[in-house]
């Protein structure tokens, strides 16, 4: 029997000991209703008032087996009144330690910030997929409908710091800010960058003004919902009035295997200055949208020239493995090598960012069969690496006649006028000490292919 089940059966019970009463007392003595109820309560209840009038013999033997069966009534539903209290408070600590347990137990996961609209559709395609998410919200109302639904959830501000890090954010492998506020987007971006600086993020912006704001935060994707359904409805509009041109960019983007993602062209970006058919076929990637200020145009002419600060907005169809293009891009690439994986995806991201064709390695070993395969334009290696330290890489590097031309920087912790020395003497093209400040190390590598670089400046 429930608990709920056991305070319905106590009620029940202590209406019938009032009714039993009340009729004995009636009949045994003669009573009128009211005072044959008042009798029964000031008997089972205890509280010493007088009788209505002295008791015959049956009056008192009644009065007697009344006072049990009230003792017995009452200790009864007071012990189903507790029991419910108590079982109502471990139940909700209860669920609280086994939400905090599961959530302590995930990696690879979603954390989704906000649970509007836009928040409930991400969790649900989220669950339809099969993938762990935890979903944060300050909103005590929408506790209920996340329980109900037994989605792991916290409850809090998810701006907070301490509540990202319940969200085991560290282990996370995404995180979705769509809160309806833009500073508390752009907030949570900057905290969640920070905590994790591998996290692939993606934030909501209300305003056309924050979506730059967003992406220099360190949001890899901002979306505008009204936006996006404006040109979805635009593009539907199309589709169904037979413009050809449109239905083939439509489809593409409703297509499981293709991704699309906002590409910045960066100060002294290889980019700048070529037309848009000519960075798509070296990125090998078809170019949809262009944004140069506040200015959108979708599907931009072949011909249009891009400028440094114009924002690319690329799709890139999933291959198989055997059907990816063979050999080198033509756009510069890029190798990062460290062996601290947090530092290595963070740069990877930042230099794929700056308009570059990113690839990575974790030792020296790795690195350097990495350069001689592939002869990227550009090296960032940090000094000290597993196997072969970064310094003698570059040494071999330089000591091979066909990997003249690629440029190392070196990128390390160290900032000493010896270590500085032995980097000139080896040849490496920039010496850049490890900071907080991630730009520092972009700017140099965007300096490095600048008319005026002459290839030699460990600086």
């Amino acid at each position: 029997m429930t608990s709920r089940q056991r305070f319905f059966v106590a009620s029940l019970l202590c209406f019938s000991v009032l009714v039993m009463g009340t009729a004995g007392y009636m009949v045994l003595e003669g009573y009128s209703l009211t005072d044959g109820l008042y009798m029964t309560v000031i008997t089972i209840s205890t509280v010493g008032f007088g009788e209505v009038r002295p008791l015959g013999p049956g009056g008192r033997a009644f009065t007697s087996f009344l006072i049990a069966a009230g003792f017995a009534v009452i200790g009864f539903l007071g012990h189903a009144l507790g029991e419910s209290f108590l079982e109502r408070i471990a139940s909700a600590s209860s669920e609280r330690k086994r939400m905090k347990k599961l959530i302590s137990e995930l990696k690879g996961h979603y954390i989704i910030c906000g649970c509007g609209r836009v928040g409930i559709a991400a969790a649900e395609h989220f669950e339809k997929s099969g993938k762990d998410f935890v979903v944060i919200d300050s909103a005590a109302s929408r506790k209920d409908l996340l329980e109900a639904r037994e989605l792991l959830h916290l409850v809090g501000d998810a701006t907070s710091e301490e509540l990202l890090n319940e969200a085991r954010i560290k282990t996370a492998r995404g995180l979705i800010a769509v809160l309806p506020s833009d500073p508390d987007n752009l907030f949570i971006t900057l905290t969640a960058r920070e905590l994790n600086p591998t996290l692939h993020i993606i934030a909501r912006a209300e305003e056309a003004s924050s979506e730059r704001k967003l992406l220099r935060a360190g949001a890899d994707n901002v979306i505008s919902p009204f936006a996006t359904a404006g040109r979805q409805i635009a593009s539907n509009m199309l589709v169904a009035t037979g413009d050809s041109r449109e239905i083939e960019n439509v489809c593409t983007f409703t297509l499981p295997d293709v991704t699309s993602q906002w590409v910045l062209v960066q100060e002294g970006s290889s980019m700048a200055g070529h037309t848009v058919e000519t960075v798509a076929a070296e990125m090998s990637r078809k170019i949809v949208g262009l944004r140069r200020k506040e200015t959108d145009s979708l599907d931009p002419h072949p011909d249009f020239r891009i400028e440094e600060g114009d924002m690319l907005l690329v799709i890139e169809e999933r291959q198989a493995e055997e059907e990816k293009p063979q050999g080198p891009s033509r756009m510069r690439r890029v190798a990062v090598v460290d062996d601290n994986p947090v530092i290595l995806g963070l740069y990877t991201r930042l230099v794929q960012r700056a308009g570059f064709v990113p690839m990575g390695a974790s030792d020296g070993s790795e690195a350097l069969g990495l350069i001689r395969k592939e002869k990227p334009d550009a090296v960032v290696i940090g000094a000290k690496l597993p196997i072969i330290n970064g310094l003698e890489v570059c040494r071999r590097v330089r000591a091979d006649d066909s990997l003249r031309d690629v440029r190392l920087v070196l990128f390390t912790d160290q900032d000493t006028p010896e270590s500085r020395k032995r980097a000139k003497e080896i040849g490496v093209n920039a010496y850049v000490v490890k900071t907080a400040d991630a730009a520092k190390l972009i700017e140099t590598l965007l300096n490095l292919f600048q008319p005026s670089q002459t290839g030699e400046n460990p600086s």
